[in-house]
């Protein structure tokens, strides 16, 4: 596995322990649909939470909008859709953004953002 690719599914675990630390409920892991994919979907109280993950090392970084920008966002929406539709679910939807950004190999700090985007209404 490439490097970028381990960094990436470490990065992923520490997402999901830092979720169950903070009592959310780990539904599904890189959920695929066709071409689409989820990181993490999670459950906390009456929320169904969309997590999509980003690591990083400490000389890689980007803002927020750079890495998930609209077109990933539309992505998310659309398998979120997808994953509602198929498990028939009647709950609100959030869509966080984590972060894990690497600074050496060991130490690493996590930024959660809750509710990072949201869906556009069309008329």
């Amino acid at each position: 596995m490439a490097e970028h690719n381990e960094l990436g599914s470490l990065g992923e675990e520490i997402a999901v322990r830092h979720l169950q630390d903070k009592s959310y409920v780990i539904l599904e892991r890189n959920w695929r649909a066709v071409r689409l994919e989820i990181d993490i979907i999670a459950r906390l109280g009456d929320q169904v939470v969309i997590a999509e993950v980003k690591t990083r090392t400490d000389r890689f970084l980007e803002s927020v909008d750079e890495a998930v920008n609209k077109r990933k966002q539309n992505l998310l929406i659309r398998a979120a859709n997808s994953y509602i539709a198929r498990k028939n679910l009647d709950l609100d939807v959030r869509f966080d953004i984590i972060t894990v950004i690497f600074e050496g190999k060991t130490k690493f700090h996590v930024q959660h953002i809750e509710n990072a985007f949201y869906p556009r209404v069309r008329s």
